[in-house]
């Protein structure tokens, strides 16, 4: 079995730059040196000894990553993004649990993952005021928040990893103005969390500019349960019925994201409503199925890659470097084009508005 000094010996360097790989700290490492150490743990096949690592340093190789549900595809395809970087490049595991954004829940995974050893952890809830993160960071965990901006006055010790939530409304409504349409929805659970709240700022942003406030609007739908994530589709269904009851109904369509976008499309469709010849849809987050589903839906692409590997290098960096300061990282989100979104030509009155 390899040790900590052949991989030092085969690559030549220190054994404390060997450590120094293993635990992440890596920033101010010559590429050359970080190069050699990693094909002498290839070539050597090299495996810490996980027990002796915690003992030493009270630490497990683990991160937390704490989501609302599993089961909302865009946090399994997080999921998967997140374990592909923290194994592959810094060999440690990823322990996810499913919250359903109840705080009791959330300080029970916060607890275990201490009393574990675990002192890393990605959190995906719009909780972060509630006392038990403030708690939590204090007892030495590092905490790195998904899909969330930071608030000045809630100086809680995180890094933020987020998309303009803003800007991504705004370039899908942007997208349907742009091809013609002039009755807008964006449509949304009623519950609000920043990210949400920012994204129905975005859009109504877009369509002030355009001067279309008074036949745009934000329609909202209360989720059965607390957190939603799970039933994004099905309340894209139910906001179907009720668009398609309407007198006049919109043209173009911005989802908060692609599962209620699915199940919006899904519902119009089986009430003979054509997408995207009758309403145009345009969802946001990109995840993997809506590539696939009928032409395609057109959405605003979170970058799950890149982000999985700012958050996984932030814990690991931090764990390193406990009194470096927190960030904030904004990622770009760049709109995806498919066949959910159909030019609006034909029909337009005078003013140019829809009959």
């Amino acid at each position: 079995m390899s040790r900590l000094q052949d991989v030092a010996k085969r690559a030549g360097v220190s054994v404390s730059t060997v450590s120094n790989v293993m635990n992440g700290r890596t920033e101010n490492m010559k590429p050359e040196n970080l190069r050699r150490v990693r094909e002498a743990i290839e070539a050597l096949g090299y495996r810490p000894n996980r027990a002796a690592r915690f003992l030493k340093t009270g630490q497990t190789p683990l991160i937390g990553l704490l989501v609302p549900s599993i089961s909302n595809p865009i946090f399994a395809s997080l999921a998967r993004e997140v374990e592909d970087i923290a194994q592959e490049e810094h060999g440690y595991r990823v322990l996810v649990g499913n919250t359903y954004l109840d705080s009791r829940k959330e300080k029970s995974f916060l607890d275990d993952l201490i009393s574990h050893g675990i002192r890393g952890v990605i959190i995906v809830s719009p909780l972060l005021e509630l006392k038990h993160f403030k708690e939590a960071i204090k007892r030495g965990l590092i905490g790195v928040s998904y899909d969330r901006r930071h608030i000045p006055g809630t100086e809680l010790e995180v890094d933020y990893v987020s998309i303009d939530n803003f800007e991504a409304a705004h370039s899908a409504a942007n997208h349907l103005i742009e091809n013609g349409h002039r009755r807008l929805a964006y449509i949304t659970p009623s519950s609000k969390t920043i990210s949400r709240m920012d994204k129905i700022d975005g859009f109504l942003a877009a369509v002030k500019k355009a001067r279309l406030s008074e036949t745009c609007e934000v329609i909202e739908v209360e989720a059965l349960k607390g957190y939603g994530d799970a039933e994004m589709a099905e309340l894209g269904r139910t906001l179907s019925k009720r668009i398609m009851a309407q007198q006049t109904r919109p043209t173009g369509i911005v989802a908060m994201n692609d599962m209620m976008a699915t199940g919006l499309i899904l519902g119009l469709q089986s009430g003979g409503v054509r997408v995207p010849e009758d309403v145009s849809v345009v969802g946001i987050d990109d995840m993997f199925l809506s590539a696939i589903i009928g032409a395609g839906i057109t959405s605003v692409r979170i970058p799950l890659k890149e982000m999985a590997k700012t958050m996984v290098n932030r814990i690991i960096y931090r764990l390193g470097n406990p009194h470096v300061r927190t960030e904030e990282f904004i990622f770009p989100s760049p709109l995806v084009l498919r066949g959910s979104v159909a030019a609006l030509k034909q029909g337009l009155g005078p003013d140019g508005m829809n009959p």
